[in-house]
């Protein structure tokens, strides 16, 4: 089974990204997951159930230890053919 994960935080900074939205960053493209795209309104990454659900448990602590005060996060499972 593959997973794809969305996820915001937040507070947004538009003259700079704030740590919490780094950290998340260097969390995302440090995990070992199939695709991810990282931009300034959201986030996406895929891979196998293990290393989505690690990423986001790495996210969610580490995010909010670098500052943020909210974390919007979706997570479905893909079909066969995605």
């Amino acid at each position: 089974m593959r997973l794809k994960v969305e996820f915001t935080t937040e507070p947004f900074d538009l003259d700079e990204a704030p740590a919490h939205a780094l950290v998340a960053r260097e969390v995302i493209e440090a995990a070992d997951l199939d695709a991810v795209d990282v931009g300034p309104f959201g986030n996406t990454a895929e891979g196998g159930v293990d290393a989505v659900l690690a990423a986001v448990d790495a996210l969610l602590r580490k995010s909010l230890g670098a500052g943020a005060t909210r974390i919007s996060l979706q997570v479905n499972v893909l079909g066969e053919g995605e």
